[in-house]
Formats: C-alpha cells, structure tokens, sequence
C-alpha cells in the first residue's frame, strides 16, 4: 500500500511540475465563464456530475490551462480521454465530433469577445 501511494504521490508532484512549466494562465473567474458557458460536460453532454477541467489539447502534448484550450468534462469523459488528441478520442467513443468541434469555435469566439 505504501508503495502504491508514493508512486501517485511522484506522479502528482510530476504533474504539478509539468502544468507549472507549461505557462498556464486559467484564472478562477476563466475557468466559472467556462463552465457558465458550456453548462454541461463538452464531450458527452452529461450534466449531472461535477465538471472537472480538461485540456483539449493535452498538457503532456504541449497544451496549457488557458480559456482557448480548457473544456468542462464529467469524471468518466475525462479519465478515458486521459492525454489522447481529442477528435481520435471522440471518433473512437463514438461521440459527435463535429458538433464538439462546431461548439467549441461558437464558445471560444464568445469568451474571446466578453473579455
């Protein structure tokens, strides 16, 4: 049991290490726009569990926090999607990509312009 803490415990602290480094600039205020934008889980559409934020393109994959590049997913969107390109991910869950994809543009362009 020990061991399998330490392990999450190096893998957190990698994490943080990695986010810190990437330049993110998420605020607070960008992350509640977001989610008042979206109002729902941006892969699967699910509404009824906590939101948790996602990276589009993936942090390991040289993405950062940032209104352009984060979506609200529900726990299960977001642990299957794990460090994937996201249109590979949705085409293989069988999710409409293009409406994410259409979605996405219509939202950013929208938060774009409210700042």
């Amino acid at each position: 049991m020990a061991v399998r803490q330490t392990r999450k415990a190096r893998a957190a602290r990698r994490r943080s290490r990695r986010v810190a480094a990437s330049g993110s600039d998420l605020t607070d205020a960008d992350w509640r726009r977001i989610l008042d934008a979206w109002a729902c889980c941006a892969y699967c559409g699910g509404d009824g569990a906590a939101l948790q934020k996602d990276c589009v393109l993936p942090i390991s994959r040289g993405g950062r926090y940032t209104l352009e590049n984060v979506v609200p997913a529900c726990r299960s969107c977001n642990a299957s999607k794990c460090n994937d390109e996201v249109t590979s991910w949705m085409r293989r869950r069988r999710l409409d990509e293009p409406a994410f994809l259409l979605r996405w543009a219509t939202i950013m362009t929208e938060l774009r312009a409210d700042a």
